[in-house]
């Protein structure tokens, strides 16, 4: 794969905003539509009602945040790189993502036993610069139902990924059949906003939180694949959600909706462990102590809640393995 297809396909994943921790960070630009707990974005109306993980980040106040400031200046940016990004993908990726939807399927509707998903992004593209960039690297254009698709495919065979053109200033990213599911959703009006138990995850954590995932857990863990004797000591769970709000530090939750109150009970002691171990360690370790005191253990009937807070300190501890990370490189 040449480097110019290389900026393709990374100047069509950038519009996942270069990596939200699992991974969506980028700098916003500006224009973001506020995220309301009853709708969610717009962009909700791209994901399959039966998709099984939905995740949403804001861009532009993680990337306004204290902490983002505070750790460019203790790790700096690769301004070259981005320049270069730039003028290949007309993408900068500092300014020109707004924010993001992800969605994963369900594996039964997953091709080949690959995962399938979709990326939706709103933010200001160079149409006609990515499009130019693609068909160069013989990119193949095509219309699915009013909407303009470009198909990347590997030695002229296997499909890469699509690129497509949804509404102005709206794109979208993942395998094709992904992409294809989010138009049909949309066009059908047969979206996630019709799945009512993940929708009131999404309403209880969205409106205090600039990032955050809801999905399935049981039918990701199936896709997963994990090892048997992993897999028998995680206690039935249905639901999962995991939101931060990034500012001066990180503060999180991590939830989980069991199949039954024994399940939940069985999971809080799991946790409960898990807790009382990293405690012990931490008295070892001065630094770790205030996120190791900040986990709590909540939740009653079926619901178990983790919340924890990770101040920025800890994140600029972490600044000399980055730098030593980048310069190795």
């Amino acid at each position: 794969m040449t480097k110019r297809t290389r900026y393709f396909l990374t100047g069509s994943a950038a519009v996942l905003a270069t990596g939200l921790c699992t991974g969506l960070v980028a700098y916003y630009g500006g224009g973001f539509q506020p995220l309301s707990a009853s709708t969610g974005p717009n962009e909700l109306d791209y994901v399959p009602a039966d998709a099984a993980l939905v995740a949403f980040a804001d861009v532009r106040s993680i990337m306004s945040s204290e902490l983002r400031q505070r750790f460019k200046q203790a790790v700096p940016m690769n301004e070259q790189g981005r320049q270069e990004f730039l003028e290949h993908t007309g993408i900068d990726i500092e300014t020109d993502i707004d924010y993001v939807v992800a969605a994963a399927a369900a594996p039964d509707v997953s091709v080949q036993g690959k995962p399938s998903g979709v990326v939706v992004a709103r933010g200001r593209f160079d149409i006609v610069r990515l499009e130019g960039l693609a068909l160069q690297h013989g990119a193949q254009v095509q219309e699915y139902k009013g909407k303009r698709l470009l198909t990347l495919k590997h030695d002229g065979e296997q499909t890469v990924g699509v690129l497509a053109f949804l509404e102005p200033g709206v794109v979208a990213v993942g395998d094709y059949a992904g992409v294809q599911r989010a138009i049909d959703a949309q066009l059908s009006a047969q979206t996630i906003r019709s799945n009512n138990e993940m929708m009131d995850l999404v309403a209880d954590i969205a409106t205090t939180n600039n990032a955050w995932a809801v999905g399935r857990f049981d039918l990701l863990q199936a896709q997963a694949k994990l090892p048997e004797q992993i897999a028998r000591q995680i206690p039935p769970v249905k639901w999962f959600a995991a939101a931060g709000h990034i500012n001066g530090g990180v503060s999180a939750q991590l939830r989980a909706e069991a199949n039954d109150d024994q399940a939940a009970e069985n999971l809080r002691g799991v946790v409960n462990g898990v807790i009382s171990l990293a405690r012990l360690q931490a008295q070892n370790d001065p630094k770790m102590g205030s996120l190791i005191q900040s986990l709590q253990l909540t939740g009653s009937g079926k619901t178990v809640q983790l919340s924890f807070a990770i101040p920025a300190e800890i994140f600029e501890l972490m600044a000399p393995k980055v730098n030593s990370a980048i310069g190795a490189h």
